[in-house]
């Protein structure tokens, strides 16, 4: 198993990628030089006739990476939807190959690397695997099977509202019962007045109920800066990052 992590969510709008940021700067803060990657990123701006990915921009400047954006987020695509929908409404190809060569060249560079997907583990990627060699996973190629071909351990990032027990739950029996390995759960509150009584208790909730750790929580916070995480990183302390070094 490579040195790393796969940042997954259970549903999309989560908060994977502010959850990402923070783990880059967590770990920068304790010395390990950590690169990011943002495989597949869909709803991209088009910037002089190129496709720039807004999450894969952002991840790249937490990390203070001068990677080129071709490697950090090799597929591009313009469409707000599913990688595999998206590619077929675009006609274009969805190279895996690509995303695998780009992942291959990123690891060797750094000893651990920050990857997120896009959208929870069954979002379709591909209606197959091809051009990978085996193993083959079957078609359609999910999310779930890239985190498995970059042989790297999960952390799932769940809402703190209403319907999040039942969606953090199906989204870990799935990666479980797929044989991926879960570091655990960072609960995100991603959106303004989340205090209602779903939000005060769901934690404990989960901590009773998930059969992986509870790693976080991590509060809203509007206009999230450089600044805002390295702050968050101190105060989410060394067993997070334990956790995620493997160091537990």
């Amino acid at each position: 198993m490579k040195k790393g992590v796969f940042i997954t969510g259970t549903d999309t709008g989560v908060g994977k990628t502010i959850i990402a940021a923070l783990v880059i700067r967590l770990l920068r803060q304790r010395g390990v030089r950590a690169g990011v990657m943002k495989p597949i990123e869909t709803g991209c701006e088009s910037i002089y006739g190129a496709l720039m990915p807004k999450d894969g921009t952002y991840l790249r400047a937490m990390a203070e990476a001068d990677d080129s954006i071709d490697l950090v987020t090799p597929l591009r695509f313009r469409y707000p939807l599913a990688p595999l929908v998206a590619a077929e409404l675009e006609e274009k190809p969805v190279d895996l190959s690509r995303v695998m060569s780009a992942y291959e060249a990123l690891s060797k560079r750094y000893e651990f690397l920050v990857v997120e997907g896009a959208g929870g583990l069954l979002v379709p990627i591909a209606r197959d695997a091809s051009p990978l060699p085996a193993p083959h996973h079957g078609s359609p190629y999910f999310m779930r099977d890239l985190a498995r071909d970059m042989e790297l351990p999960l952390v799932i990032v769940a809402r703190a509202t209403l319907g999040t027990i039942n969606h953090t739950l199906l989204t870990v029996e799935h990666a479980l019962s797929e044989g991926l390995n879960v570091l655990g759960v960072i609960i995100n509150y991603s959106s303004p007045g989340a205090g209602g009584i779903a939000e005060k208790t769901n934690p404990d909730a989960l901590r009773e109920l998930c059969p992986v750790p509870i790693l976080g929580t991590v509060p809203y916070i509007e206009g999230i800066t450089r600044g805002i995480l390295d702050t968050l990183a101190l105060t989410a302390g060394d067993s997070l990052a334990a956790s995620l070094l493997g160091r537990t």
